[in-house]
């Protein structure tokens, strides 16, 4: 399969969206096997997003690897942090640009509606009538219409004063 490329904004979206996700695969000492290339195939299809362990130190090793896992799934690489590699490969049949501009819109209005507190995806406001996006309430004062202002009572009188030190400064002038 060949290799998918993502423009940039899709690949800030996926990375933004991988940040919380654990490792799925994590490869052993005896490195990339068909094994585990079946294994990184089947989270993909379950997962589209997911994130690889890789044990080696040696950077181009993993680099090897990155590619090479991406070009035998059909996979795009979103990102390689360390020993972490960060997979995409869309399911369904969509076309690629459309999951590319699905993405990215999922993440660039995720954090856009809410209701209550929570976050609602546009689709949900869209058909939900119920559903009203407001601001948190201001803080207003417990006074109803009519009421007069409660006096505020002073703080009452210390029984002894409080003895006043002077200072070397305030006692030369």
């Amino acid at each position: 399969m060949k290799e998918i490329i993502l423009n940039r904004d899709t690949r800030l979206a996926l990375r933004s969206l991988a940040h919380h996700l654990d490792p799925v695969v994590l490869l052993g000492a005896n490195g990339l096997t068909d094994a585990v290339i079946r294994e990184i195939d089947r989270a993909l299809t379950a997962h589209e997003l997911i994130k690889v362990r890789v044990p080696t130190d040696d950077r181009e090793e993993r680099e090897t690897i990155f590619a090479e896992v991406a070009e035998k799934l059909g996979a795009a690489r979103v990102q390689m942090i360390g020993k972490l590699l960060i997979f995409w490969r869309p399911t369904g049949d969509k076309t690629l640009e459309e999951q590319q501009e699905a993405a990215r819109l999922a993440v660039l209005t995720s954090d856009k509606a809410s209701v209550a507190g929570k976050r609602v995806s546009p689709q949900a406001k869209t058909t939900t009538k119920k559903a009203v996006v407001s601001k948190p309430a201001k803080k207003v004062a417990s006074k109803k219409p009519g009421e007069k202002k409660k006096r505020v009572e002073a703080a009452p009188r210390r029984a002894r004063p409080k003895r006043h030190r002077v200072t070397k400064k305030a006692a030369m002038a």
